[in-house]
């Protein structure tokens, strides 16, 4: 605990020397965050976690933090900041903010020009030796954003960014090049949605010791109170209808999405977790690296979102559950990314050619009345918005989804803000232009994406079109999918006015007869202690469209789980269960890892109904 609370001390630290004097501060380390949100979505784009004023449209209290001014004199003052509307206009953007030090409000506006992120001047004051308050001011509540504020005796600031800036800064706050600490388990399991807390709970309930990571402080992913996704597809179906049981003891009992917070029911899924004593969340860590000994992982290092400590987390097995492959692809792990074509499976469904189409990521938001007539900033920043194209609705859930030809990873913080800026523009034009809804104000908007599709893993097997459609039997068969193959695809009015740049879709649901996914698909085929449960499993584009839906997420990760004990009991690797032990893993999933006693039936919505019974395979 020592070196938790050294490393805590050292978020805002000192870069001393003879001729300058410096003062590095992380914003996601400020002790008062006030109404800034903490975003880490792209630290590997980026470089580090943010605070972002998500105010929507109204401006957010400030957040400060104290620093110890080690000599009285002038001080200059750098942010690093990023004009997030830059990628459409030229025109200064909405993102202003100042900085204030003590009781003085530096005067340079920040946050509203240059086109990456960058270190932006807020000017020089003088300062007394001892305590200061640093605060950020926001001006607009239009997603101002700040990663780091640099005080210096010197008029010169940090690297802007990449392999420099992130030596500067582990050089700043004094971080070791190695993690803090190791601590060891029998499965490590990064990425806390419903796969990833399927996975922790049914290994920790056959005794395993785990460790689930989450880089949020909520859990449940998508269906968390912060992007409202209500739970899809069928639970206790297939050949081993035990299977997604214990999503009964987590699971909400309120349909819809984009809904209140309180329908999400995040206490729910943290009980869950933390009534397993065999299972140490680490809350607010984001796996950052991964070491490997021959074709297996070692460890995997995570760091605090916060406060910049690195752990060092060992095992025998790990679970990549991140939705992204992030763990697989840190450890050389094959995957695939966008579609294939059709000729690859003979995939009716996919196209003629194979491209990185993928389905978007969703920005939801909703309205609510106010007791008198609101009124929004005018936001327009050049987005084809007139009479026709605009969207009169008081808010929007899935199907305002973004970056379906954009780079989910490399490009997310891009896509994420298109997703942002058209929401504002959309609402602007209906309230400045039109004059509609003056007793409505923006209520709620996420900022942390809803994704569908990045990275996929690949396995022993690959599932496919034909697979689902023909409802094939494999011997290694484990949780059934029933959700239609719904495929997103861009809304063709929408396109007419925003071609490329769509921010609206549709879908056609193929409904599907039950079909059980193998096992081999939930491990990697060339990193051999690895599983993968979620939307990152082994399947073609086109499969993806039904395995996606998070009750049937949540049963891959608790196959995944089962299958971990049957490594440690047994003695093997993940392709060894296949091989030389599948009878055991059948065994538990005939019984499940639900808690015994009965359960409430609260899992009754957004099922989409399959086809009713499995047709036969034609003989040859």
């Amino acid at each position: 605990m020592k070196k938790f609370a050294v490393a805590a001390a050292l978020s805002i630290a000192m870069c001393l020397s003879l001729q300058a004097q410096g003062i590095f501060v992380e914003c996601e380390s400020f002790t008062d965050k006030g109404g800034w949100v903490l975003d880490q979505q792209f630290m590997d784009e980026m470089g580090s976690p943010y605070l972002l004023a998500h105010g929507m449209g109204v401006p957010v209290k400030d957040a400060s933090t104290t620093v110890d001014i080690p000599v009285a004199g002038v001080w200059n003052i750098y942010v690093r900041t990023y004009n997030w509307t830059s990628p459409w206009t030229k025109a200064d953007g909405p993102g202003k903010f100042k900085v204030k030090v003590g009781k003085k409000t530096l005067k340079p506006v920040l946050g509203s020009t240059g086109n990456a992120w960058q270190w932006q001047s807020a000017g020089a004051v003088k300062l007394g030796a001892g305590p200061v308050t640093l605060a950020l001011s926001d001006l607009t509540g239009l997603e101002g954003r700040c990663d780091a504020v640099y005080l210096s005796t010197e008029a010169v600031a940090p690297p802007d960014g990449g392999k420099a800036l992130e030596r500067f800064r582990r050089s700043a706050l004094g971080l070791s090049d190695e993690p803090e600490v190791t601590e060891t388990f029998d499965f490590v399991v990064v990425g806390a949605g419903i796969s990833g807390m399927c996975a922790a709970v049914a290994a920790a309930r056959q005794g395993l010791k785990v460790a689930l990571v989450n880089d949020r402080p909520v859990l449940g992913g998508n269906n968390s109170s912060e992007i409202r996704v209500h739970l899809g597809g069928s639970i206790e179906v297939g050949p081993y209808p035990a299977l997604g049981r214990m999503q009964r003891e987590f699971g909400h009992s309120k349909m819809g999405n984009a809904q209140p917070a309180g329908n999400y029911e995040d206490g729910k899924k943290q009980s869950f977790i933390d009534g397993e004593p065999n299972i140490r969340l680490f809350a607010g860590y984001r796996a950052v690296a991964v070491s490997k000994e021959g074709t297996c992982i070692k460890s995997v290092t995570i760091r605090n979102i916060e406060t910049s400590v690195e752990i060092s987390l060992e095992a025998t097995l790990f679970s990549d559950c991140t939705g992204d492959g992030t763990i697989g692809y840190l450890a050389g792990a094959d995957y695939r990314y966008g579609r294939e074509a059709s000729s690859e499976f003979g995939e009716s469904l996919a196209p003629e050619k194979a491209d990185d189409f993928v389905m978007g990521a969703s920005v939801q938001w909703y309205s609510g009345v106010t007791a008198k007539p609101s009124r929004f900033p005018v936001f327009d920043i050049g987005l084809n918005f007139n009479e026709n194209s605009v969207q009169k609705v008081t808010m929007g859930e899935w199907t305002w989804e973004t970056g379906m030809t954009h780079d989910m990873l490399g490009g997310f913080e891009y896509i994420r803000d298109y997703g942002l800026a058209v929401i504002y523009s959309n609402w602007s034009y209906l309230k400045n232009k039109l004059g509609l809804y003056p007793d409505r104000a923006l209520e709620w908007m996420a900022y942390i994406a809803g994704k569908r599709e990045s990275r996929r893993l690949m396995g022993d097997y690959i599932y496919k079109q034909d697979d689902i459609e023909k409802a094939v039997f494999h011997e290694d068969a484990t949780f059934a999918t029933t959700w239609s193959i719904d495929l997103h695809f861009p809304d063709p009015e929408n396109s007419r006015y925003f071609p490329g740049e769509e921010f609206k879709t549709k879908t056609v649901h193929n409904r599907i007869y039950p079909a059980a996914v193998p096992y081999r698909c939930l491990y990697s085929r060339n990193v051999d202690n690895l599983f993968m449960a979620g939307r990152n499993i082994s399947v073609t584009h086109v499969a993806l469209g039904t395995t996606r839906v998070m009750r049937t997420c949540g049963m891959a990760g608790e196959v995944v789980g089962l299958a971990a004990s049957v490594c440690k009991a047994r003695g093997v690797l993940p392709r060894g269960v296949y091989r030389y032990c599948l009878a055991d893993l059948q065994e538990l999933m005939k019984k499940g890892a639900a808690k015994e006693g009965p359960l409430p039936d609260n899992q009754r919505f957004n099922e989409q109904k399959p086809l009713p019974t499995p047709r036969l395979l034609k003989p040859e």
